[in-house]
């Protein structure tokens, strides 16, 4: 008789794991003020009282900055085009170059070419895989101008290290926190203890809108070119006293009341979530500790994680069973899901940003190689082998696991870890299942 479901067994669990519900009555309650209202979205392009939007933006932006002590928020119709706004807004130009992780979603570096700018990839660190300011040092060249940091799966970056590096080479600094809100770095909120940064607010994030972004930073200044690069910078400068007109084009990346509604709700809810999370990750991480070729999450000195989905470190080497078919043994444990947040593992996460074609080719914007040709005697490298940890994680260690989330228990990360147990156990059954 097998073991293991894979191999023709029982599976461990039967019954699927709940799935995670967002909206509540509150929200809805909102959304039928605001529809009650008929103002669906107060902004105008123009100068005026509502050229910063309506009153939900602006009690969401308010409630937002108050909570974690940023002088500004302001809010956005994505993160992506938040990313695009902050990269705006620190003055990147044709062929500057900012560094930036290979190991994050796509809109981090592409953000950066939205403006002429060239994406710099750095390598990560081993075990919270994140940019440091050692792998960031080796990267700066005369031509930077700026860092984008990615506090990547919820966990900050080591800040003080890469702000005094910044510092010593007057390099502007861009927290990309997506997957990060509410983490604090030895005590100050991430976001802004950069130049500028922000918060995803789309469907799978830890508080949403259905899609959306949240800015933040301490500089008036910054904040100011923020919001005209939200809501078209050109027709208002003047009203603003702005004489600077660096990538003062505008665009139309405005919240709308009725998302404004739906968050103001969800941020109540954010300090709870992260609590769970962080509870289940504790366990999952009592649950793995010493077991041979499983690292669980690391979480570094004076930083906190919000586990926007939780990295498991694997060594095929030590387990004997490929990564691929150990995870898709691990799954066969637990009930066929019918969400991704049904799914116990995860095998990599994304495909080093350099190696897709828009840099492999060096085709951004046009088709005449704009904005590598700015710096036309730069032979900017992105082949393979240019970031090793990244590389390494993507093709033989990372795992990842949504299960940490709400309305997950304790008893849910159980039957996980014991699932991982049980594979470990009967890896003899997978022989010639690869």
């Amino acid at each position: 008789m097998k073991n293991l479901a894979i191999a023709g067994g029982a599976p461990l669990r039967s019954a699927p794991f709940t799935l995670r519900r967002t909206m509540g009555e509150e929200e809805r309650a909102a959304v039928n003020a605001v529809m009650d209202s008929d103002q669906l979205s107060s902004f105008f392009g123009s100068p005026g009282d509502q050229w910063l939007g309506g009153p939900k933006v602006k009690e969401f932006e308010a409630k937002w900055a108050k909570k974690y002590g940023f002088k500004h928020a302001i809010s956005v119709n994505s993160w992506t085009t938040g990313l695009q706004t902050a990269v705006g807004a620190m003055g990147i130009g044709p062929g500057d170059e900012v560094i930036v992780s290979p190991y994050t979603m796509s809109a981090s570096a592409t953000a950066i070419l939205f403006y002429g700018g060239i994406p710099v990839f750095a390598d990560v660190d081993p075990d919270t895989y994140n940019l440091t300011a050692e792998t960031i040092a080796q990267r700066i060249t005369p031509r930077t101008k700026a860092i984008m940091l990615v506090h990547i799966f919820g966990q900050a970056c080591d800040m003080d290290p890469i702000m005094e590096l910044a510092r010593r080479h007057k390099l502007k600094v861009i927290e990309d926190g997506a997957q990060s809100p509410g983490v604090h770095y030895k005590g100050r909120p991430v976001g802004a203890i950069g130049d500028v940064g922000g918060f995803s607010l789309n469907y799978h994030k830890h508080i949403h809108t259905g899609e959306g972004g949240m800015l933040v930073t301490n500089d008036d200044q910054v904040a100011l070119r923020c919001q005209l690069i939200r809501n078209h910078a050109e027709n208002l400068v003047e009203a603003q006293g702005v004489t600077d007109l660096t990538n003062m084009i505008g665009s139309n990346y405005r919240l709308t009341e009725l998302q404004a509604a739906i968050g103001i709700c969800q941020l109540d809810r954010l300090d709870g979530y992260l609590a769970t999370r962080r509870r289940l990750a504790a366990r999952l991480g009592e649950q793995l500790a010493g077991i041979p070729g499983i690292q669980a999450a690391q979480v570094a000195d004076g930083a906190e994680h919000a586990y926007y989905v939780y990295p498991i470190k694997y060594d095929a080497s030590v387990t004997g069973i490929p990564r691929a078919l150990f995870a898709r043994a691990v799954n066969a444990e637990l009930p066929v899901p019918g969400h991704p947040e049904q799914v116990g593992l995860a095998p990599a996460y994304v495909r080093p940003l350099y190696l897709a074609p828009l840099y492999q080719k060096k085709i951004a914007i046009g088709g005449q190689g704009f904005p590598w040709t700015v710096n036309a005697d730069v032979d900017y490298d992105y082949r393979k082998g240019l970031c090793p940890v990244v590389e390494r994680l993507h093709e033989e260690q990372m795992l990842l696991t949504m299960l940490v989330r709400e309305p997950l228990s304790e008893a849910d990360i159980d039957d996980f870890a014991a699932a991982i147990r049980k594979v470990l156990a009967h890896k003899d059954e997978l022989a010639g299942l690869a």
